[in-house]
């Protein structure tokens, strides 16, 4: 295992859970003008590098959430045979871990979610969570201190996806869709759990779902939390879990020494065999970047697949859960409290190694006595975990199903 193709794999490693090529083992070869179009990126926005350029109307917007994150949105609020903007319905696009809104820009237009729903009359709105590089603000806080890495998925749930929804509402004044991928279903399913914004939430569509994490068949990623409960408190004293950062860098490689784990296909070792991903486009893909997150949240995801709980973040003592919760303990998430007639798309995959058929079979049960016509499950046998959102044939596959059921709401 080599220091080269650790580095490559850190740097795929942000969309969903992952993103790369099926083996990474071929040199990436990154065209002059995508490298600095993802360059550009960085410092210009989305909206000027990777929406615009592709015809599309594009809006950079500026949200604050209740405890002080300043989190950036772009919305494309038509297609790209323009048209009225008004009364289009609102669709918020939320990644998942390691990712950013760009996470459903880096196909090209016929093929990418974001601009298949503007095409189809919907007014998008991409999401960024806190820790992102367009997320990075704060009322008060530096992302260089620690401190403002202090949250998990809780806060995301309960923080950063009130403030976006309600930010959109109060724009279109319209009920919002959401299609969430991964950590971004999580955060869903979560806050429906709470009975949270069910006033203005109009339906969820899930993809490559994460809730349950007790049967991840990744032997990767099970050793990775491991290693992170074993050693919390040195992780936690990082705050930002940067992918591309040293410390993460040598935990990577140690594990890859672990007996059993195989690390020659880096890919299909963390999230799964990948059936439908497109070489030609991964240089470009994996040019764009990793995004950090708070350690203290892949330590809360860590609990959940060493412990197998669906609960908030546990602080390992009484006195600190107490102050938190008030009770020792931290709160479990129900998700049979998620109200049976609230639309919901699920599309889950027979291959993927960290959405796990068993751990969504779970979440299915949870959901047993859901209205009928309220949810629609979408099973595709051949997808991982990153097919459902840079699949080559995603948008026949998933999109265009999961578009359909998003009009009949």
């Amino acid at each position: 295992m080599t220091v080269v193709l650790i580095y490559r794999f850190l740097l795929f490693l942000f969309c969903g859970s992952a993103v790369g090529t099926r083996a990474v083992l071929f040199p990436i070869k990154l065209q002059p003008a995508a490298a600095a179009l993802f360059a550009a990126a960085a410092t210009d926005g989305i909206c000027e590098t990777m929406v615009k350029t592709r015809g599309y109307a594009c809006e950079e917007h500026k949200v604050t959430t209740q405890d002080g994150y300043i989190l950036g949105m772009q919305r494309i609020p038509v297609g790209r045979s323009g048209g009225a903007s008004e009364k289009r319905p609102p669709v918020l696009l939320q990644h998942g871990l390691f990712g950013d809104g760009a996470s459903w820009l880096l196909l090209p237009p016929e093929q990418s979610l974001a601009f298949a729903l503007a095409d189809n009359g919907f007014d998008v709105w991409l999401a960024n969570t806190r820790g992102t590089s367009y997320s990075l603000g704060h009322s008060s806080l530096n992302h260089s201190n620690r401190v403002y890495w202090t949250w998990s998925w809780d806060e995301l749930a309960s923080s950063d996806l009130p403030a976006m929804f309600k930010y959109v509402h109060s724009k279109t004044g319209q009920k919002l869709h959401y299609v969430g991928h991964s950590q971004g279903t999580l955060i869903a399913l979560a806050a429906l759990s709470k009975h949270q914004l069910l006033d203005i939430w109009k339906s969820a569509a899930l993809l490559s779902p994460i809730s349950y994490l007790s049967h991840i068949t990744s032997k990767l990623a099970r050793a990775a939390a491991e290693s992170m409960i074993a050693d919390a408190s040195y992780w936690l004293d990082l705050g930002e879990f940067n992918p591309t950062g040293q410390p993460e860098f040598k935990l990577i490689m140690d594990i890859c020494q672990k007996p059993g784990i195989d690390c020659s296909d880096l890919l299909s070792a963390f999230a799964g065999p990948n059936c439908c991903l497109n070489s030609t486009v991964l240089g470009n893909i994996l040019s764009h970047g990793a995004q950090s997150t708070a350690t203290q949240n892949m330590i809360h995801l860590a609990q959940m697949i060493t412990e197998g709980t669906l609960a908030m973040y546990d602080y390992k003592d009484k006195n600190e859960n107490k102050k938190h919760y008030g009770q020792s303990t931290p709160p479990a998430y129900d998700l049979a409290s998620i109200p049976n007639d609230f639309p919901l798309f699920v599309s889950h995959g027979g291959a993927d190694a960290l959405s796990d058929v068993k751990d969504v079979k779970i979440l299915l049960g949870s959901l047993k006595n859901h209205v009928p016509n309220k949810l629609e499950v979408l099973f595709i046998e051949k997808y991982a975990h990153v097919d459902f959102i840079l699949g080559v044939n995603a948008k026949k596959v998933v999109y265009d199903p999961l578009i359909a059921f998003l009009k009949r709401q």
